[in-house]
């Protein structure tokens, strides 16, 4: 009988849903004990126990990213599978949220009805304008979808996959800054890994036409910070919408804080809501007690 430990702030209620789902011959473990198997748990949490349990065959991660499970400290002779499938329509209600309160300029009207102006001026449309996506993976594929639904053109820039029909067009390796010329907006979804850092560099952002808005829901290393800074400063594009940041918090001297036209959401893009998050988990262990391969495992060399 598979022993589990829950290993969140939420542990309670992800016990409460998946005790709910009758799953067969589970054992909820309140404390890590050498019987656990299976550890469910967000990976900040799980990194300080893994070495300690050697038991371990799978770990389910309630996050997208797993960063801290790639630590060459830890081991890695086990299966690590992450969340995935369940962040895209949480994405895109925040991307086309910022799209379409640029586009309509709400954050410029509301400044208006502070002040008692009355400034009858035409806003813009999401209808035409053309998006680039950095990474069209599940959440990329939602995001592509929900844009065509506005009538966007997409562009999609991934290694080598062209999975999403949803992407006008898609771009690989050395086709990065043609990828990047003339958008309207750009939106980095990328992982973490060697071939992402700092992607988004001078070089890409000198290619962005002055009204362009950059958005980063990804990691924040995939952004080069002071060449996004400059390309702010200097108003070579018209702004940027930061959630993920190379330091997290954000130290209270970083410069990004009084940064021209840089709005900061502090990693609240897509949360880790227990619904969903818990489906992933009771679908990957029923195919386990099955002895079927999981889903999203993840490559620890790749780090996705």
């Amino acid at each position: 009988m598979p022993h589990i430990l829950l290993l969140s702030s939420d542990a309670e209620v992800y016990r409460s849903i998946l005790e709910s789902a009758n799953l067969p011959d589970l054992i909820i473990e309140k404390e890590p004990t050498q019987a656990c198997e299976i550890i469910f748990g967000a990976p900040s949490s799980i990194r300080k126990v893994l070495n300690d349990l050697p038991n371990v065959h799978w770990v389910q991660s309630m996050w997208a990213g797993v960063e801290p499970l790639l630590e060459p400290s830890l081991r890695k002779n086990y299966i690590l599978t992450n969340a995935r499938g369940v962040f895209g329509q949480l994405m895109s209600e925040y991307i086309l949220g910022y799209l379409l309160a640029h586009e309509r300029q709400i954050f410029q009207l509301r400044q208006m009805q502070k002040e008692k102006v009355w400034f009858d001026f035409d806003t813009g449309t999401l209808r035409g304008k053309t998006l680039g996506l950095l990474g069209v993976g599940s959440i990329g594929a939602e995001v592509a979808r929900t844009a065509k639904f506005f009538g966007m053109n997409v562009r999609g820039y991934t290694k080598e996959s062209e999975a999403s029909s949803e992407v006008d067009k898609y771009y690989h390796g050395n086709d990065l800054l043609e990828f990047a010329r003339g958008l309207d907006y750009l939106v980095s979804i990328l992982p973490n890994t060697a071939e992402t850092k700092k992607i988004v560099d001078g070089k890409v952002l000198g290619v962005l036409p002055p009204h362009a808005l950059f958005i980063n829901v990804g990691r924040g290393s995939a952004v080069d910070e002071p060449a996004l800074l400059a390309a702010l400063g200097q108003h070579k594009i018209a702004g940027a919408i930061l959630d993920v940041f190379e330091q997290e918090p954000l130290p209270e001297d970083h410069p990004f804080w009084e940064a021209p036209n840089l709005t900061m959401t502090f990693h609240t893009s897509a949360p880790s809501l227990p619904e969903d998050i818990a489906r992933v988990f009771i679908e990957n262990y029923q195919l386990y007690v099955e002895g079927k391969p999981l889903k999203y495992v993840v490559d620890f060399e790749r780090g996705y």
